[in-house]
């Protein structure tokens, strides 16, 4: 954005001015949302992560064929695009500023000795029953892998949404069009600029589509944290990357996770799940 140290002085004053009278008992999404706007306005720019987020499109692009390789000559080619989906989790700019290529690399490469908790039987079941999917989107370069997974389910089902204003590294319609995905799904945004899935805050056609999905698939700690509640049939896929949601799943942090919301508590799903 700028090397200039002054405003950079003035951007942190002001965000810590500001965050000292938030309720922060709000989601953690809902902070971000107003920090991010703050940011936005404060240096002028429309998406402060531009950059970044283009250059791990780019990495994950990079890796794509490999990966796609892998996953077709998998015994089990869904389990295997899971894995991927969750493992591009990492590219998190909200938990980490210095994310190396190296470190995304090793985490793909990796994704089978990860620790990992979830219900395979449940989600295929979901799949298989579900007439319309929606598919909620993280972050950029992550959604690169989350091709993978797409190219898993039944074809002609999935719709993807993306956040419908930049915040963070999140993915946006520009993403999704780097990624091709346009090729294999519905392409829509939220009409949001939170860095998760705040229903009170997304468009009309988005929260159609959200209530008429018989299967909803969310990537990411954001949209856990603000869908976890939820009563719809919710899967979400994401990484454990903080000790708050370390609590509140009872999982370990680095823990991969595919646990179903919703109406039942995902604390309690978590804690029944069978490692593997």
């Amino acid at each position: 954005m700028t090397s200039d140290a002054a405003v950079h002085e003035r951007i942190v004053r002001d965000v810590l001015a500001t965050a000292a009278t938030m309720d922060l008992k709000q989601s953690p999404p809902v902070v971000g949302q107003k920090v991010h706007r703050m940011l936005r306005e404060m240096t002028g720019m429309d998406d402060p992560y531009h950059a970044i987020k283009a250059h791990f499109n780019r990495v994950a692009l990079e890796m794509l064929p490999a990966l796609s390789g892998n996953v077709k000559a998998a015994s089990d080619p869904l389990a295997m695009a899971v894995r991927y989906a969750i493992a591009g989790n990492v590219i998190d700019l909200g938990i980490t500023n210095d994310l190396t290529d190296n470190e995304v690399r090793r985490a793909l490469d990796q994704v089978l000795s990860e620790p990992f908790v979830g219900d395979w039987k449940e989600f295929r079941r979901a799949i298989a029953d579900a007439k319309s999917i929606l598919y909620l989107a993280d972050n950029a370069g992550e959604i690169v892998f989350d091709r993978l997974l797409i190219e898993q389910l039944p074809p002609g089902r999935v719709t993807l949404a993306v956040r419908g204003g930049a915040v963070l590294n999140d993915a946006t319609m520009a993403d999704a069009w780097t990624a091709r995905l346009q090729e294999i799904a519905e392409v829509i945004d939220n009409g949001s600029d939170a860095p998760g899935t705040l229903l009170g805050d997304c468009s009309g056609p988005f929260l159609k589509r959200f209530t008429e999905a018989d299967l909803i698939i969310a990537k990411g700690q954001g949209n856990f944290e603000t869908l976890s509640e939820e009563a719809a049939n919710i899967f979400s896929l994401f990484q454990v990357k903080c000790p708050v949601v370390a609590t509140h799943t009872g999982l370990p942090i680095g823990t991969h996770v595919l646990v179903r919301s919703g109406s039942a508590s995902a604390t309690g799903q978590c804690h029944r799940q069978a490692r593997v």
